[in-house]
């Protein structure tokens, strides 16, 4: 009740400063239905698929004056049914997905703080997870450069992590009240993102530094840094990746990298990109050395196949991939149908519990996804998906490879502007 009435309110102070400002309010309904048998790892013949529906639910408050802008957003992620039609209480899964505010010192130069979304170029290693129903922010502090005339821009970025264990404030100046202690979080993250467009192309270089809290107290610091880019040559895009990784992960030293070139040509019937990207994994574990890469805050399910079997949580571990890839799309009753091909191999070398060295093939995946536009900008989503694995796959990651693997989903986004002045 408090947060419709805190809402509310908001809502009038927006409106009423229409006058002086854009003020939009936008919703989202976004449900999800998935038939999962195979998804993420081999199933066994013990498993039972799976069929689910996932809704994400939001709203979107945007003011925009000439000096700030201001971004509020609230969501709510539920399974189907996961709820009894009629409580008064339940797990709290409506929270707030936005929340921040952007100054302009002159039009080049801004300052945005807040609970935000820090995404860039193709997600490999910053992105939103959209994909997700809950997505990924940041709690953080951005100082944002853009010149139009010289098409340059430069993000530098921030934050410093503390949890609440203990809800006082004197707490945090005592002995040990800085530890942290958030699952799968770090506790300070810093980060630059500098852009160029040239013509028929764009180069982007990224630098990031991130603090995670050991068990002992102390912080370990790891930075993943390189570029990204494309460019259009006798009517070629040619694009690709670069990311090398340094630093500490506990006491271990971290020395990865990835690597990835892809070539997209149009064709009278169909765009067609052929691609390669190799992520390094651990090939010896008495080594002291993390060579595994790992894209911690990318949005990996747009990478190496939608089944997520790699990079997507713990799947895949330190095994590392090296993906072969083609990519197409069609048009097909007044949509588009996507077709992606992969062919997964190990990035490291990998041994069986006899000490007997695997075959790099771990498997074939196959995705469709049909995307088509509906009355009044409603997208419609329709996806297949189908794994054939390999014995090494089996011997890395257990299942059976005998067995069908495959995942199917459909999605329909209604995402209205309810309000908005001029």
């Amino acid at each position: 009740m408090k947060k419709l009435l805190y809402l509310s309110m908001l809502l009038v102070g927006l409106i009423g400063n229409k006058v002086s400002a854009q003020v939009t309010i936008s919703a989202e309904v976004r449900p999800r239905t998935e038939f999962r048998n195979g998804f993420k790892t081999l199933r066994e013949k013990s498993y039972d698929p799976v069929l689910f529906t996932e809704q994400r639910s939001r709203i979107y408050m945007d003011y925009a004056s000439e000096n700030f802008r201001m971004m509020v957003s609230f969501q709510d992620i539920r399974i189907w049914g996961e709820s009894p039609q009629i409580f008064k209480t339940e797990l709290g899964k409506t929270f707030i997905n936005e929340a921040w505010g952007q100054y302009y010192f002159n039009p080049e130069f801004s300052l945005k703080v807040g609970r935000q979304m820090i995404s860039y170029d193709n997600e490999r290693i910053l992105g939103g997870l959209e994909w997700a129903q809950q997505g990924r922010r940041h709690d953080a502090v951005l100082f944002i450069y853009e010149k139009a005339e010289s098409r340059t821009k430069l993000h530098v970025g921030a934050a410093y992590n503390q949890d609440s264990d203990v809800p006082e404030p004197r707490f945090y100046q005592a002995p040990g009240a800085s530890f942290y202690n958030v699952a799968g979080n770090y506790k300070t993250f810093q980060y630059a993102w500098y852009n160029k467009l040239m013509d028929n192309g764009s180069l982007s270089l990224i630098a990031m530094n991130v603090g995670i809290q050991n068990a002992d107290s102390t912080v370990s610091f790891k930075q993943t840094w390189g570029a990204h880019g494309f460019q259009n040559i006798a009517g070629v895009k040619f694009g690709g990746d670069f990311f090398y990784q340094t630093g500490k992960q506990g006491s271990r030293d971290v020395r990865a990298m990835l690597a990835g070139i892809n070539a997209t040509v149009i064709t009278k019937l169909t765009p067609l990109t052929l691609g390669v990207e190799y992520i390094s994994g651990d090939k010896d574990p008495t080594d002291s050395r993390i060579t595994a890469f790992s894209p911690d805050f990318g949005t990996n399910h747009a990478h190496n196949g939608f089944m997520d079997y790699f990079f997507v949580g713990p799947e895949n571990a330190s095994v590392g991939v090296t993906d072969f890839y083609l990519k197409s799309s069609f048009p097909l009753a007044g949509g588009v149908l996507n077709l992606n091909i992969h062919e997964f191999l190990t990035g490291s070398s990998q041994f069986d519990q006899e000490g007997v060295k695997l075959n790099r093939t771990m498997g074939t995946e196959v995705d469709l996804v049909f995307v088509k536009q509906l009355k009044g900008g409603v997208t419609w989503h329709l996806g297949y998906s189908q794994m054939f694995a390999t014995e090494t796959m089996m011997a890395l990651r257990g299942g059976d490879k005998s067995l069908i693997h495959n995942w199917a989903w459909t999605m329909i986004t209604f995402k209205p502007t309810l309000f908005s002045t001029k």
